[in-house]
């Protein structure tokens, strides 16, 4: 079974940083769509940052670039979130999700194959 878990969040304060992980199992991680999404109370999901497994290229949402960093481990089959100058507006439960397969500029509207729990961030 394919397993997504989430760790790394937390109370940061504004302007601080996190990394969060989402550590994968139970299917191959080459050929793969591995994207962060966030979701705050009252708001719509929100596309944070993807990453195809098989050849590094990443996209970002414009909200977070310059700020947030999406990369992945092969080996752990790790993906990470590397998250600075954080905001109040990042506060949110992100969540990690699999497809299979490439994606383009427009990933966010893709409908993935599995996600995570999530963790939650705060900035306060």
């Amino acid at each position: 079974d394919v397993q997504l878990v989430e760790s790394g969040g937390g109370l940061v304060q504004p302007g601080g940083s996190l990394r969060l992980s989402c550590a994968a199992s139970g299917f191959t991680y080459s050929n793969h769509v591995m994207s962060w999404f966030r979701q705050a109370p009252g708001k719509e999901r929100e596309g944070v940052a993807s990453i195809y497994t098989s050849n590094g290229n990443t996209y970002s949402a414009d909200s977070v670039k310059g700020r947030f960093s999406i990369s992945r481990d092969i080996a752990s089959r790790t993906l990470y979130l590397q998250m600075s100058n954080l905001k109040p507006e990042d506060t949110a439960l992100y969540y990690c999700a699999s497809k299979v397969g490439m994606c383009g500029p427009n990933w966010s509207k893709l409908r993935f194959d599995s996600r995570g729990p999530g963790t939650q961030v705060t900035v306060s």
